[in-house]
């Protein structure tokens, strides 16, 4: 039997294998997690799930409608989706052809090159600089030429920079003819967000996760938000029922624990300054970072020190791959003890 032809956009694809499997009982600083783990009151709504709720297809309107509250938007401009990575899929669903053009800036989030490639989409891939600084000239430039989307992270992951209000304004306004996509995903961190501009640019789409304040990555639940119009057409292109009843229940119990996501942002500021301290210390070159992690140049002994530290117990994550060259690696920020324990043991190795 001839075998069943594969897409030529999947067989050019480069597979994605991100790390993930005998995790458990380390200290995970590789995935930006929360380091402490999701509230309690999260748990609890968890075990309250009864049976005929879980044997039953969900049903996410009433969360809607308090996600919508909750960020100070009407429930029409809402989507909620599998984790951010379905919010990335539906909008390459909606808006790319193969063939389209779509930009971003690298090293970035993979998932961007992920679904335009499996699209078929051209993609447009700008860079940022030795010192992390974003390449306006090139971005500018792009958008003249009119890509069908430009995903852009802000704060972008793993290099840590933020762009302004004003510096957002500048690209939103080259980009008349593009569909511009601002992944807010480490905004807790930032403080900086243009959720409330999608009613004044109408190819703005702005997304979040419940990944990164809240602690629920294993949950897999993100938001889009875009004007009414917009996100009528684009519930065409996503499933019918996109979130499970217990992200659902989890989310509402979050939304409600407005200290526990307070902590968390308190714990990682505090370990955020002692890991710059202790890297001063110890010679190392971090970068400035407004997200939940810091990016560290390490130089030749980058992969000698991912090693040295997987076998004591801790986890962070080499991105020397992303950047052409050794040395490069992003640290999830944790609590201060567990920063504490990091600088130990790099203060060992080194």
């Amino acid at each position: 039997m001839k075998p069943i032809a594969v897409r030529r956009a999947v067989e050019r694809m480069r597979p994605y294998h991100p790390p993930l499997e005998g995790r458990t009982d380390k200290l995970r600083l590789d995935f930006n997690e929360n380091p402490i783990g999701c509230s309690p009151a999260v748990r609890r709504a968890l075990a309250k799930l009864s049976a005929a709720t879980i044997s039953a297809y969900p049903e996410q309107e009433t969360v809607r409608r308090k996600a919508a509250r909750y960020f100070g938007v009407r429930p029409e401009e809402l989507l909620l989706t599998n984790g951010t990575d379905e919010a990335l899929s539906v909008v390459v669903n909606t808006f790319v052809e193969s063939g389209d053009r779509v930009l971003f800036v690298e090293p970035t989030y993979a998932m961007y090159r992920f679904y335009a490639e499996l699209a078929g989409a051209r993609i447009v891939a700008a860079r940022y600089d030795a010192e992390m600084r974003f390449p306006w000239n090139d971005v500018l430039a792009e958008l003249r030429k009119g890509p069908r989307v430009f995903f852009l992270p802000n704060p972008n992951s793993p290099t840590g920079n933020l762009l302004s209000h004003a510096e957002l304004r500048r690209i939103l306004k080259a980009a008349t003819r593009t569909m511009m996509v601002i992944d807010e995903a480490y905004f807790e961190f930032s403080g900086i967000t243009v959720i409330p501009w999608i009613r004044r640019y109408k190819n703005l789409i702005v997304t979040r996760t419940f990944s990164k304040t809240t602690g629920m990555a294993g949950l897999r639940l993100g938001c889009i938000f875009v004007n009414p119009e917009l996100a009528a057409t684009m519930r065409k292109a996503q499933s019918p029922y996109p979130v499970n009843v217990a992200a659902l229940a989890a989310a509402e119990a979050a939304m409600r624990d407005r200290g526990f996501i307070a902590r968390t942002i308190r714990e990682v500021k505090h370990g955020k300054a002692e890991l710059e301290r202790g890297l001063a210390r110890l010679g190392v070159k971090s970068f400035p970072s407004a997200g939940n992690f810091l990016l560290i140049y390490f130089g030749t002994r980058a992969k000698q020190i991912v090693a040295a530290l997987e076998r004591r117990g801790i986890l962070i994550r080499d991105r020397s791959s992303d950047f052409g060259g050794e040395g490069y690696v992003r640290i999830t920020l944790g609590t201060l003890a567990q920063t504490r324990r990091l600088l130990r043991e790099l203060d060992s190795i080194l």
